[in-house]
């Protein structure tokens, strides 16, 4: 399995034979390279998108297109993308689960926003998501944007993800110190990787606080196109 940031909240995950590109913001992304673009994109089979603001989905229309992946995710947003693409749109509820192949894609909740702009009256484009990606006999767990919630003890107790990939860069999402406090109550990590943050200013700029708070944890700082091999 191989893990790649690409900048803010945006992965290339490959696992089991199949090629996820989530929440690809690359066009006005400051911490991704355009010179990356086809490297990100190579043998790209499926597109999971969160939810709909511009810095997760922004680019999801262009890059469908050009992919020819299908897009998942929830059902309100995948019916939008599919639409304005002509991509096969994959359309799931929190709870439900899309099989990719090998891959086992669950939908869960999170505690945000979403809206996308061509989604008609004020933009409404379904529930905000994280999602739970099982294959190669582990889990994944990727919080989308969200705070903590009383959700993730469940979430912990009956998913049993061994990686977590959570937002902490305050502000708009969970900082440091609630994601620390977020993994250490809820989950049983083994590799954990912060996303969301060192885009802006306005954000956190380091993991200090999470690595020190979680000492059994593997805590990954991500850099841009450099794969995590696990």
């Amino acid at each position: 399995m191989k893990i790649i940031w690409l900048g803010h909240s945006g992965f290339r995950i490959e696992i089991a034979g199949k090629v996820l590109l989530i929440d690809p913001w690359l066009v006005g992304n400051p911490m991704f390279d355009e010179a990356h673009r086809a490297a990100a994109l190579a043998g790209v089979t499926h597109i999971l998108i969160s939810h709909g603001h511009g810095d997760h989905a922004g680019n999801v229309v262009e890059i469908a297109r050009e992919t020819g992946a299908p897009i998942v995710a929830v059902f309100e947003l995948a019916e939008i993308l599919a639409e304005i693409t002509g991509n096969e749109g994959i359309a799931i509820g929190r709870g439900g689960t899309a099989k990719l192949g090998d891959v086992a894609l669950t939908l869960v909740a999170a505690s945000h926003s979403s809206s996308y702009p061509d989604s008609g009256t004020r933009g409404v484009a379904g529930s905000e998501c994280g999602f739970m990606i099982a294959g190669e006999g582990r889990k994944i767990y990727f919080s989308g944007d969200t705070d903590i919630m009383a959700d993730m003890d469940w979430f912990g107790d009956y998913h049993r993800p061994d990686i977590g990939i959570l937002s902490a860069g305050g502000v708009y999402t969970m900082d440091m110190a609630a994601a620390a406090y977020a993994a250490k109550r809820y989950f049983n990590f083994k590799t954990l990787i912060p996303c969301h943050y060192r885009t802006f200013d306005a954000l956190e700029q380091s993991a200090d606080r999470l690595k020190a708070a979680l000492p059994g944890v593997d805590v990954i700082e991500p850099e841009v196109m450099v794969p995590i091999t696990l």
